[in-house]
């Protein structure tokens, strides 16, 4: 005669799953941040960022206001008076020469990239001689700094602390950016894995904070490094069967001129690993949830289950998301691809051509990685999700859980009884 363990046992065996899972977790997060950390004293810049003496001084810049804009005839020197100028009365807001006035005159003729400047414009010059200034370009200081406090005040309102830890994730990835994946690059390090590891180290910052430490979050966070891994390897085989340097615009060629330490090829495949970390956070972080949430719904569906309910939203997602990297590009390229159709040059030689092909390259192995990272989540979670029990997942429902100390020995508690 069978005999009903009852309620206990149940909550032995679910116990007993989640402890299983979580060790099977940490069994890879370990590695990638040990992995992650050796990477980052590895690469980490030796030097300090020395300006090669081609470059020349910085120039003395100031920032200004315009007082009084007239258009008139040019000077002799300028072109004539049959050349449209425009005189500039300037006040200088900065530099050695704060408050000082001058007069600017620009032959909007022999400077199309000038705007017509208005009275009250704050723009940034450029001292050419003493007394002498050239228009540099707009202050535009107020306007983004009003857009990124609107922004940042949008997301805290309706996030509220998911938000706030999501703007502190977007400040540590620009540090990374900046302070680590930048100059390790000019130091002459490879630039795919310095991209790979800088974006790993800003993944485990961003998981955490966002979604908090724990089964789901770290499921996303795996299956972003793995398809970004993937996109690395496939990257690397197709710009070398398409034969492309990273020598297909100016700017790479500029760059060559001055830090010819930069492997250009190799900078051509770290754009593309960081170029598609920001779609791959948001595939990864959506099918963790949608998948983490179903369990929720559901405790008793099993991993298959739980797979094919999140490769349905997960295929909605991809539909909805595919095009985000190639009309990036477009958008981006709008002049180029228009003097490409000025040319009356065919679509295929536009596509093949270096400048382009590069782009062309860049979109589709991001978006291949994409796709990718689709059922790759999806499976990881499920099958995690349905090992978990339901009153631990309710608990990860709480990222950070106050801090994310208490989350890290709460991890390492669960998984080690």
């Amino acid at each position: 005669m069978g005999h009903d363990h009852g309620p206990a046992v149940d909550a032995t065996r679910s116990a007993a799953a989640d402890r299983g899972v979580r060790r099977a977790l940490l069994a890879v997060v370990v590695p990638m941040a040990l992995l992650t950390i050796a990477g980052l004293v590895a690469l980490w810049p030796r030097s300090e960022l020395a300006v090669p003496a081609s470059v020349g001084p910085p120039a003395e810049v100031a920032r200004a206001t315009v007082e009084r804009a007239t258009l008139r005839g040019c000077p002799d020197d300028q072109g004539g008076p049959e050349s449209p100028c425009q005189v500039v009365d300037l006040r200088l807001t900065s530099g050695r020469f704060a408050a000082t006035k001058v007069t600017m005159t620009l032959n909007l003729e022999a400077n199309p990239g000038v705007p017509e400047l208005d009275d009250g414009d704050r723009i940034i010059v450029q001292s050419v001689a003493p007394g002498q200034y050239f228009f540099v370009d707009m202050q535009r200081g107020r306007p983004l700094l009003a857009l990124g406090i609107g922004f940042a005040v949008l997301v805290v309102l309706l996030a509220r602390w998911k938000g706030a830890a999501a703007l502190v994730g977007l400040g540590v990835t620009l540090v990374v950016l900046v302070k680590f994946i930048l100059p390790s690059i000019l130091d002459g390090n490879d630039p795919v894995l310095v991209c790979i590891v800088g974006a790993s180290a800003t993944m485990f910052v961003v998981f955490y904070l966002a979604l908090g430490v724990n089964i789901r979050s770290s499921m996303a966070l795996i299956g972003t490094i793995a398809s970004l891994a993937i996109t690395g390897v496939l990257a690397r085989i197709v710009t070398g069967a398409a034969h492309l340097t990273g020598r297909g615009t100016e700017d790479a060629l500029t760059l060559s001129a001055f830090a010819g330490q930069v492997d250009l090829q190799g900078l051509l495949l770290g754009g593309i690993i960081i170029g598609g970390l920001g779609v791959l956070n948001d595939v990864t972080i959506t099918q963790a949830s949608a998948v983490w949430q179903i369990h929720l719904a559901d405790p008793q569906a099993g991993p298959m289950s739980l797979y094919r309910r999140g490769m349905a939203v997960g295929r909605d997602h991809i539909g909805a998301t595919v095009d985000t990297l190639v009309l990036a590009y477009a958008g981006a390229a709008l002049p180029l691809l228009i003097f490409f159709s000025l040319a009356n040059r065919s679509v295929q030689q536009v596509l093949t051509s270096s400048i382009v092909a590069e782009e062309v390259v860049r979109s589709l192995v991001g978006a291949i990685g994409l796709v990718l990272s689709v059922p790759l989540t999806t499976a990881l979670t499920a099958i995690a999700a349905s090992r978990a029990p339901v009153v631990a997942t309710t608990d990860e429902e709480r990222p950070l859980g106050g801090s994310v100390r208490k989350n890290v020995r709460r991890l390492w508690r669960d998984t080690h009884g």
